[in-house]
């Protein structure tokens, strides 16, 4: 089974304190101590939040480890993502995480991954990547259309709650056809995707939300979507 969960938002990065998003993920492994392996690529592989990512997960039952473009640990990086049970992409600049992918093949590597069986993860542009398209700003002070890899059909808008100009951005790129129809993600919400279908939905907060986002018969739909409250559980 092909599973990957976008997160809008939250996560050892962004709710430190509160590591729920982050358990759900480990819990999604077939094995009692999964090899989960950090791409801080969008960030520059920042030694800072490298060193985040180790400090929530070496308390956790996993193996942590972390895959650096600067300072590559092997040749052979398509043997060291293979080998691993989840990868977990970090937030930072879209475009340059995508086009550093390519140069280094990883895009085909994390896609054979994929469909083997290793759960893709991330947040922020780590979870827009796997879409057809999304929205970024990656250019600079203003958000614009991005292509991802695909992996999931449709485009995708992370942070719908936490950054004031992303809902009627992605709004507007889907009206006017520059994008297609997709969804979005409050922060703390977790998109869990199985074989290529939204699965379930779920948060780490009350209040927070996905949204269906689409053209119909010329007119824009946004429908909220029930999401599965992780403190609940």
């Amino acid at each position: 089974m092909k599973q990957l969960i976008a997160l809008g938002g939250g996560g050892f990065s962004m709710e430190p304190k509160n590591p729920l998003l982050d358990d759900y993920l480990l819990k999604q492994a077939d094995v009692s101590s999964p090899k989960i392996c950090f791409l801080p690529t969008a960030s520059g592989d920042s030694a800072t939040y490298i060193e985040r990512f180790y400090e929530a997960f070496r308390q956790k039952s996993c193996q942590p480890s972390h895959l650096s473009l600067f300072k590559p640990p092997t040749r052979d990086l398509r043997s060291f993502i293979l080998e691993k049970d989840m990868i977990y992409v970090g937030g930072g600049n879209t475009i340059n995480l995508l086009l550093l992918w390519k140069h280094w093949g990883l895009d085909t590597f994390l896609k054979e991954a994929y469909e083997n069986g290793t759960i893709l993860a991330g947040l922020s542009a780590g979870s827009i990547c796997w879409f057809e398209s999304g929205i970024t700003d990656s250019y600079g002070d203003r958000l614009e259309p991005v292509k991802g890899l695909g992996f999931l059909s449709g485009s995708h808008a992370p942070h719908y709650d936490g950054e004031r100009e992303r809902r009627p951005m992605f709004q507007q790129l889907i009206r006017t056809k520059k994008i297609p129809g997709g969804i979005a993600a409050d922060d703390g919400v977790g998109l869990h995707y199985r074989d290529g279908t939204l699965h379930t939905i779920v948060r780490s907060r009350p209040n927070v939300y996905a949204y269906a986002v689409h053209l119909i018969d010329g007119r824009l739909s946004e429908q909220q979507l029930e999401a599965i409250d992780l403190n609940e559980l």
